[in-house]
């Protein structure tokens, strides 16, 4: 064979092996693009996990400090709960005057012949001197609503009363708006925690076939609603004057003169006796 023609052919087989280890190259470099792009993403989708797991951490530290938070607020709600009913049976309780709590509601259940004569709406010395101990608790408290309620028997009014009432709902509102302007008027209370309710007889404690059942059901409720349901704007309340607290020597109000009340009360109490 002529020398040129193993010249030509050494050099086509050079050519051949540089393509050929041109092409392992390119396909070795691809190959390690993808690895670099991969390992790209691997710590992109890392790095993300990370600051997931971070949110997610924070997350559950906000999440275990509010649980933390609530379990304390319930606490002591609960705490005050049982401190204000242990203080109110502690000033008030007695035959004539009794103490059940409800879903976070006290209820104090004051009689009617301690508090009134029969037909009227005016305050005896001695339901004076119950309210006035009654408020005194309620001042440690300010942050509880209030809501005064009256109730009657069945027995209905036939003539009508000395203060011009003919019906048991007016009665009954007449009474709750006179226990309301003596804690407003006498015992300090803040207005804006009372409302005054007059259910007459419709909501009663004992059946009315009865006198010892008629006795239960005449009666002026006042009602402790928990703190979440007392009105936004309530400011600490002034403490009640010392002598309305004190049920031996009750006081005038002078600190709080002019004072309003604002109450509801389910029927309008007659003004006049025409």
């Amino acid at each position: 064979m002529p020398k040129h023609t193993w010249t030509i052919a050494g050099f086509l087989s050079a050519l051949v092996l540089m393509a050929i280890g041109f092409l392992q190259y390119r396909s070795q470099q691809g190959a390690l693009d993808r690895a670099e792009a991969a390992a790209h993403e691997s710590e992109k989708a890392l790095v993300a996990a990370r600051s997931e797991q971070t949110n997610l951490l924070a997350t559950l530290q906000a999440s275990a400090d509010r649980i933390a938070e609530l379990e304390s607020a319930m606490t002591e709600a609960t705490q005050k709960r049982s401190g204000l009913e242990e203080q109110m049976r502690q000033e008030v309780q007695s035959r004539d005057v009794t103490i059940s709590e409800l879903r976070g509601r006290l209820t104090v259940d004051i009689l009617d012949r301690v508090l009134f004569d029969s037909g009227e709406s005016r305050l005896k010395p001695e339901g004076e001197a119950i309210l006035a101990r009654v408020a005194q608790v309620l001042s440690r408290f300010p942050g509880r609503a209030l809501q005064v309620v009256g109730h009657t028997d069945n027995v209905p009014i036939r003539n009508r009363t000395p203060d011009g009432f003919t019906d048991n709902w007016a009665l009954s509102a007449g009474r709750a708006v006179s226990a309301v302007r003596f804690l407003v008027d006498k015992a300090g209370v803040d207005p804006r925690r009372l409302t005054a309710v007059g259910c007459g007889e419709f909501h009663p404690l004992a059946p009315n076939d009865a006198p010892e059942g008629r006795a239960r059901n005449r009666r002026i409720a006042i009602v402790v609603l928990p703190e979440e349901l007392a009105a936004t704007d309530l400011p600490k309340p002034k403490p009640a004057p010392e002598s309305a607290l004190d049920p031996a020597t009750p006081g005038t109000p002078e600190a709080n003169a002019g004072s309003r009340t604002e109450s509801k009360a389910v029927e309008e109490v007659p003004k006049s006796v025409p």
